[in-house]
């Protein structure tokens, strides 16, 4: 079994960031630091353990942000260019998880220094990645931030040009939201645009990323993106614009489709049928219908179907899962065949009664079957 990602921080890590950063500062009290950076190790998960290792760091650092800054800077591993995945601390300096905490106290004194702060974070990133620490400075100063953000997409460093998008997610998952760019993105396009079509596929995953971030906000300004890229398009940023619509292609939007080459589905279906009409809580709802392409030409189709969960409420809500794509001739005909097990998990809680299925090509419902859950 994988150990879990909170024991990254632990005892001998905190004691060799304290040994690199006395190497610097020979003054650094390495002792003080390790008991309070270790304080309630045992009983915190990972993001309060990099929190503590924060705090202690702003008590045994210099109080001077710039000194601060210098001895942090001067304790990073002097390898700047390596796979942020498989490094681990070691004798030549701090890199990988350490990092972060640094990055954290750099962003929250930001404003003491803004530039020092964004400078810091550029030399940090190369060693694990600031993509939590920035944030910081860019809801403290977005304009400034995201111009000099700007200016790395050009770095020579892929962690660099990585951090350039990623730091500026609006909903980058385990950090603070960014609501000025959920509200208004118009800072964050020309960065993306950019690096679409990077040398690193890290950097044109995060633009990938980025914009479906965008997506969750403003759909029809990402599906004209879409479209606009897509224009004598290779296949690496075929794959980009494909990964950014995914949650635009799994709500159907015919925009994002028309984008990807889906246009409206020309198709016949047999009615749905459910061959498990009353479903037992921990079993599995099964479906199956046909469907021909009624079209004149090939084909490409995004077949997905929807539950109809019902909630406490009475009401049912709604949820997309991916079935498959398909690439039909005219005339052509396709089995659609699904079990769906409904069993306990953490992000739904079921009820007992009346849900439905249905189908949804390139974007288009097709057909609604009841169903009856039971046993919850």
């Amino acid at each position: 079994m994988p150990e879990p990602f909170k024991n990254f921080y632990s005892i001998d890590l905190i004691e060799q960031m304290g040994g690199h950063l006395a190497r610097v500062e020979p003054s650094f009290d390495r002792t003080g630091f390790s008991l309070l950076a270790a304080e309630n190790l045992e009983t915190n998960e990972l993001k309060q353990r990099a929190a503590q290792i924060r705090v202690a760091l702003d008590e045994y650092l210099p109080g001077d942000f710039a000194r601060a800054v210098e001895i942090m800077l001067a304790s990073l591993h002097p390898d700047d260019d390596v796979e942020l995945s498989s490094v681990g601390m070691d004798a030549d300096g701090i890199r990988g998880w350490a990092v972060m905490p640094m990055s954290e106290l750099v962003g929250l004194r930001c404003e003491e220094d803004f530039e020092l702060a964004m400078q810091a974070q550029h030399a940090l990133t190369k060693r694990f990645s600031s993509e939590f620490g920035i944030r910081y400075s860019i809801l403290s100063n977005p304009a400034r931030a995201m111009e000099i953000i700007q200016g790395w997409t050009r770095d020579t460093n892929y962690h660099v040009r990585r951090l350039a998008s990623e730091g500026c997610r609006p909903r980058l998952p385990w950090a603070m939201q960014l609501p000025v760019f959920m509200a208004d993105p118009t800072l964050i396009l020309p960065v993306l645009e950019a690096l679409k079509d990077d040398e690193s596929e890290y950097v044109r995953r995060s633009v990938a990323n980025n914009l479906n971030d965008i997506s969750k906000d403003h759909p029809d300004m990402v599906a004209q993106m879409a479209g606009e890229w897509m224009q004598n398009a290779d296949k690496t940023r075929h794959k980009t614009v494909r990964h950014a619509c995914r949650t635009l292609i799994k709500q159907g939007h015919s925009g994002a489709l028309a984008a990807l080459g889906y246009g409206a589905g020309q198709v016949e279906m047999a009615p749905l049928r459910v061959t498990t009409p009353n479903v037992a809580f921990g079993a599995a709802l099964e479906f199956d219908t046909v469907l021909v392409s009624t079209a004149t030409k090939p084909q490409n189709l995004v077949i997905d179907y929807v539950v109809h969960f019902l909630k406490a409420n009475g009401r049912t809500s709604p949820k997309t899962f991916k079935l498959k794509t398909a690439r039909l001739q005219p005339g052509e005909r396709l089995v659609i065949k699904r079990r769906h097990p409904i069993r306990p998990i953490t992000t739904r809680r079921y009820y007992n009664g009346a849900q439905a299925v249905e189908m949804q090509i390139n974007g288009t419902a097709m057909g609604t079957t009841a169903f009856e859950l039971s046993g919850v």
